[in-house]
This record gives structure tokens, C-alpha cells and sequence, in this order.
């Protein structure tokens, strides 16, 4: 989806106030990804934070634990999220904040209900899907991380097609990656505090460290593909995406040599230190 030259408009008080809301929640929800995401040249920086804000927003809704609600209620603001979200999407603006300053971003960089869609599907399958087979952690992968690492491609490339469509796999490869690290660090949490089990074939009492293994073999092609793709993305976003990819090739050798039935009882975590230094090595390279 080309991006739309007609909705680049000068950006209006109301329009900075929502970006800067986006990066409200993103500093508060996400540390390493905010350290991250200050190696990005501005604009793209604002951009991809207003995409990160907004998906964080609706994974909250699914999963926050602190909260009252029932899944019925879940459910209801999810779906008053996405339909926000496409109105916004047709008219350019929305009085919730984080969807005006994600609808400013996708209507200049061409992110569409094709992307938009399919995340929401993922979202919602959170409030059903307790136990996936192979076919529906397919689905919710692609929904839930790779079309966001498309959503951010289209900022990073800007209106660059041909460009998008060339390095769409690694994106596509490099959030996978992201995910399933999640899905296997966060083991314990996943099953304990929200009842789901995303790794198919995989019992928390019996998991093995083969079993670790041949997950992590197959998180590590999906980085190695995803490492040759960001090297062909433009200057603005190529350190910062580098240093994110570190950051979970870091959790994945971690998480290698990690005890298998550690890793099913706790979240293995990268130390801070650790992850400034990787940071800190990501922005000293050359562009």
C-alpha cells in the first residue's frame, strides 16, 4: 500500500501532543525498546514509536492482569479500539490520542487495514486460545509481531516500494524472532499469570533441553535471515534496528545457556549493563 501524500499535512499542536503521548507509553511499557529506539534518525523515531504505542495499547487491554475486567470486557475494548482504529484511518484523526498519532503515521507511510487487521485477529485470539497447535501460533505470529515489523518497514523506508518489497521477509523474520524469544523466556508468566500455552508440544514439568534447543535453533535462522536484511535499510533506522536485534540475539544465547527446567520456572532476563553495552556498541558503528 503506497503511502498517501494527501494526508502529509503540516503537523498541528493536537498532532505533536499525540506523538508525544505515544512515547509516554512506550517509556513507561518498554525500556530497552525506548534505548533502542533514540538510535532512530527523527522523524522515523516519532513514527516508530506512534506504531509501538499503539500496539502496546491493545496488548494491554488483552493482557494487563491489574485490571478489573472480564474477557467479555477485554473483548468490547478491543473491538472499540479497532474500530477507532479504522475511522481514524479513513478521516485522519481520533480523539484517543495514541490511535490519532498512529493514524497520522500510517496514512503518511502507507500502513493499511492489510496490516492492521491481522494484528487485531491476533489480539482477540489472546481471549480464546488458551492451547495452539502449529497452525494457529502460524497465525498469531504473523498478526501479533511480524506485521508489525511491516508497519515499522514502512516507516523506515518511506514510501519506498520496491524497497518494502524487498526486504518485507527479513522484517517479517526479524519480528517472528522477537516473538518467539517472548513466547519461550516468558514461559513461566504465560501459563501461570495468563493460562496460555503458545509453544506447541512443549509441558512446562517435562520441558527438556533439547526441546530449548531446537526452539532456539530456529529463533537463530529467523535472526540470521533478518540480519541480512537490515543491512539494506536506509541509514535512519539501520543502527537502531541492529541494536534491537542484538539485544534478542543477546536473550537467545542467554536463554541457550539457560537449564531447561529454569527457564520453566523464571523469566531469564538480559542484565541492564548488559544491554547498554549492546546499545552502546550499536551506536558507535558506522552507519
Amino acid at each position: 500500500m503506497a503511502r498517501n501524500p494527501a494526508r502529509a499535512r503540516a503537523s498541528s499542536t493536537y498532532d505533536e501532543v499525540a506523538h508525544a503521548s505515544a512515547a509516554v507509553v512506550i517509556g513507561r511499557y518498554s525500556t530497552s525498546f525506548g534505548w533502542a529506539t533514540r538510535l532512530l534518525q527523527q522523524p522515523v523515531r516519532t513514527h516508530v514509536c506512534s506504531v509501538y504505542a499503539f500496539v502496546r495499547v491493545a496488548d494491554e487491554l488483552v493482557d494487563d492482569e491489574s485490571q478489573p475486567w472480564d474477557t467479555d470486557q477485554r473483548r468490547r475494548l478491543l473491538d472499540g479500539l479497532q474500530q477507532e482504529t479504522h475511522r481514524a484511518l479513513a478521516c485522519g484523526a481520533s480523539a484517543n490520542l495514541v490511535v490519532h498519532a498512529f493514524a497520522r503515521t500510517a496514512l503518511e507511510h502507507g500502513i493499511g487495514a492489510d496490516l492492521v487487521d491481522p494484528f487485531f485477529a491476533a489480539m482477540r485470539a489472546d481471549l480464546s486460545v488458551r492451547q495452539h497447535d502449529t497452525e494457529t501460533l502460524n497465525r498469531y505470529v504473523y498478526g501479533s509481531a511480524e506485521v508489525v515489523g511491516l508497519m515499522c518497514l514502512r516507516v523506515f523506508v518511506s514510501g519506498d516500494d520496491r524497497r518494502y518489497e524487498d526486504l518485507a521477509p527479513g522484517a517479517r523474520r526479524l519480528g517472528a524472532a522477537f516473538q518467539k524469544v517472548n513466547f519461550l523466556r516468558d514461559l513461566h508468566s504465560d501459563h501461570e499469570l495468563l493460562g496460555r500455552s503458545y509453544l506447541p508440544g512443549v509441558d512446562r514439568g517435562t520441558f527438556t533441553d533439547r526441546q530449548r534447543d531446537e526452539l532456539l535453533d530456529d529463533i537463530d535462522d529467523d535472526l540470521r535471515a533478518a540480519a541480512r536484511a537490515i543491512e539494506q535499510l536506509p541509514p535512519s533506522s539501520r543502527r537502531a534496528v541492529r541494536a534491537a536485534h542484538a539485544l534478542f540475539e543477546a536473550l537467545s544465547l542467554r536463554l541457550r545457556a539457560t537449564p531447561a527446567q529454569q527457564i520453566a520456572r523464571e523469566r531469564v532476563r538480559v542484565p541492564d549493563l548488559a544491554k547498554v553495552r549492546i546499545i552502546a556498541r550499536s551506536a558507535l558503528v558506522a552507519r
